[in-house]
């Protein structure tokens, strides 16, 4: 199975009967990544992130292949809940909680939390009987356009100090956690912070101290540039390697979103106006950075993009979406082939932070979506209301 399916589809015949702009999500290409991710990380629970694709399909699909859920949100606590997902395959990794926010996810059913400082630590006492928590250790990453470490964790040497307060406080502690940053180039600061992260557990111990869990979130990265399937088990063979390192009896869960999500969308747009400007052809487009290439602008990515109908001599071209605002532009110099009103134009790789940070800026709807399983050949599933 190609799970790169974009160029097996017929793109006209989706427009035709979908419109544009479209957005396809393709079911086979979840369980591809999913078992890709199994088999580089074997021993290791893999919490889906909800964050970068937040859909019910994705959630269900991958609850059928045995996949937990890491949510941050009650509205990520909504859609697992919505989705038949067991409470007890779900932990709640938002380090900063309001005390309605843990009541909520409690009374789901989800009762793993995540703190980093002493006042969240404090914010559990009224529900020191029905919590576990994970403490987030910081690992800054230079090496990443997203370093969530610099928002959310507490330094190494403060590690301990925590886990005696929680201890104080009667809050049971369940393991530590880290999370390296987002679509890291190597598993460098995974290992360095798994190695560190072992010797705290040892450390711990020793106190008496006993956790049960080690967290290594997420990172695993895809690749943009060639829109073809990353090697993510020699990726992960230095994290393997690190993970001997943890005391015996822990487990170890991750946190992946970004590499099961990525691959698993395909856009499709259209030409609605051509120009010259300054030079250089600009194509107005039915989709734009305030739509599904949201993430251009927020997740710091650009996508493959390439014209499957159009040939001819590539010329040096602007593509811009669809509203009134200047910013709006996917493209500054892409090389293309001169293009006509109606051509389309597909987007690789969009499954991560594209659809759910779009908006509808100008009153533009967000770009429709269909499910299909490019492997099964199932029916194809708009998840809209087609308008006649």
């Amino acid at each position: 199975m190609n799970t790169l399916f974009a160029a097996n589809l017929n793109f006209r015949s989706l427009v035709e009967n979908y419109g544009s702009p479209l957005l396809v999500l393709d079911q086979a290409t979840i369980r591809f990544q999913y078992t890709e991710l199994q088999k580089a990380l074997p021993n290791v629970t893999l919490h889906y992130a909800l964050k970068p694709l937040p859909l019910a399909e994705m959630v269900t699909n991958l609850n059928e292949l045995g996949s937990s859920f890491d949510l941050a949100t009650n509205g990520e606590v909504d859609l697992v809940r919505s989705c038949g997902v067991d409470p007890k395959k779900c932990i709640h990794t938002h380090p900063i909680k309001r005390h309605e926010d843990i009541a909520y996810a409690l009374d789901y059913g989800c009762n793993i939390f995540v703190f980093d400082n002493i006042v969240e630590l404090e914010k559990f006492i009224p529900f020191s009987d029905k919590v576990k928590l994970l403490l987030r250790v910081s690992f800054p990453n230079p090496e990443v356009k997203v370093d969530l470490s610099k928002k959310f964790g507490c330094l190494p040497e403060e590690v301990l100090p925590l886990l005696r307060r929680a201890r104080e406080l009667n809050i049971p502690l369940y393991g530590l956690s880290f999370h390296v940053g987002s679509q890291v180039p190597n598993a460098n600061r995974h290992v360095e912070a798994i190695e560190s992260c072992a010797s705290l557990l040892h450390e711990a111990r020793n106190e008496s101290i006993n956790l049960e869990v080690l967290d290594i979130g997420g990172g695993f990265p895809v690749d943009y540039a060639t829109a073809e399937q990353n090697d993510i088990y020699s990726f992960c063979t230095s994290i393997r390697e690190a993970l001997t390192l943890i005391p015996q009896g822990i487990r170890v869960l991750a946190e992946p979103g970004r590499f099961l999500s990525a691959p698993v969308i395909t856009s499709i747009c259209s030409v609605v106006g051509k120009s010259m400007r300054f030079g250089r052809p600009w194509y107005y487009l039915d989709d734009g950075v305030y739509c599904s290439y949201s993430g251009q602008i927020f997740d710091h990515v650009v996508y493959p993009k390439y014209t499957p109908y159009s040939t001819g001599v590539l010329k040096s071209s602007v593509l811009a979406g669809p509203t009134c605002d200047s910013i709006d532009v996917i493209a500054e110099d892409i090389m293309i082939p001169e293009l006509e009103v109606g051509d389309l134009i597909v987007g690789r790789m969009m499954g991560a932070y594209t659809i759910s940070t779009a908006t509808e800026f100008n009153f533009i709807r967000k770009t429709p979506i269909i499910v299909i399983d490019s492997e099964r050949e199932a029916e194809i599933t708009p998840l809209f209301k087609k308008v006649a």
